[in-house]
């Protein structure tokens, strides 16, 4: 059990690095550098072909060490690979959390009753005997099957000081056919509830430890859903290569560039792929990448 709840956490981590950003972990298979080939050989083991994402992450969670407050890996990724991929997916999570980031497993789990509460284990709150140097210090979570699905997660937050990410409006174009449905639209009840719940686990920071996914995408609805959910942490995923940009997802955070996480996977892991970072070594291209986040949010953040 964490004695200091994730809000107060993830407010002192952002503080510290100066900047909100969370970088994504996606070892997208199609998309790994040539070095990792071997991840996409069908011949080679299967153990082999899950070591190279977790290789791929562990540098990764190198560079972005001392500079972001928060990674986010994506689990499906490591599912693919069965039993290898979950050892792979616990020893990311681990070296992450021994470089000091936050991790934010990006999950997006969701049921009720035993089974929401067997899922808040295995990523939050590890049975007695198991190491909780694998566990997430917040997940992402989907609310489909409405309040029953929070409580579980949310009971385990209140027992670890872990925390959520509830899926309120997410940064995909076909979120509005039902997040948007209504009036009143599906989304605003959800940031609704995720603000209830909330109130239970209020740090000293003034901020929730139950937050809430809200696409950059939709840059015209943040300053909505910022009012509706004001002591509520927001992940914004959406800035780069889907579109968002620094001046975008400003309305969603609170004064001093409190509050918020802007999340970029692709446009940092992979920006070798780019015009702009074509030709660099992956690596290189990844940490300029990275710099150049950094310095747009930070930018962005001091002008308002």
């Amino acid at each position: 059990m964490n004695t200091t709840l994730f809000a107060d956490r993830l407010d002192a981590a952002i503080a510290r690095a100066g900047n909100p950003c969370l970088l994504g972990l996606d070892p997208h298979l199609e998309l790994l550098p040539e070095e990792f080939a071997l991840a996409r050989d069908a011949a080679a083991p299967r153990a082999a072909r899950a070591r190279e994402l977790e290789r791929f992450c562990l540098e990764l969670i190198e560079l972005a060490a001392g500079r972001v407050p928060a990674v986010k890996p994506q689990s499906a990724f490591f599912e693919v690979f069965g039993a290898d991929g979950a050892l792979a997916w616990e020893r990311v999570v681990r070296a992450a959390r021994s470089a000091g980031l936050l991790v934010i497993g990006d999950v997006k789990r969701g049921d009720i009753a035993s089974t929401a509460a067997a899922y808040a284990s295995a990523y939050l709150d590890p049975l007695p005997g198991l190491e909780r140097e694998s566990a997430c210090d917040a997940i992402t979570l989907s609310p489909w099957l409405g309040r029953d699905t929070l409580e579980p997660f949310v009971a385990a937050c209140r027992s670890t000081g872990g925390g959520l990410f509830v899926l309120v409006r997410t940064s995909n174009p076909g979120s509005a056919q039902f997040q948007r449905a209504g009036p009143p639209h599906a989304s605003d009840l959800v940031a609704d509830a995720v603000r209830a719940v909330g109130e239970e686990l209020l740090g000293a920071s003034g901020l929730s430890s139950i937050g809430a996914v809200t696409g950059a995408t939709h840059a015209t609805e943040l300053a909505a859903l910022r009012a509706r959910m004001p002591r509520t942490p927001l992940l914004l995923p959406g800035y780069g290569a889907q579109g968002a940009s620094a001046r975008d997802v400003v309305p969603a955070f609170l004064p001093r560039g409190r509050g918020a996480l802007v999340a970029s996977s692709r446009g940092v892991a992979f920006a070798q792929r780019s015009k702009e970072h074509a030709g660099k070594p992956w690596k290189d291209a990844a940490r300029d990448a990275l710099s150049a986040m950094i310095a747009d949010l930070r930018g962005a953040l001091t002008a308002t």
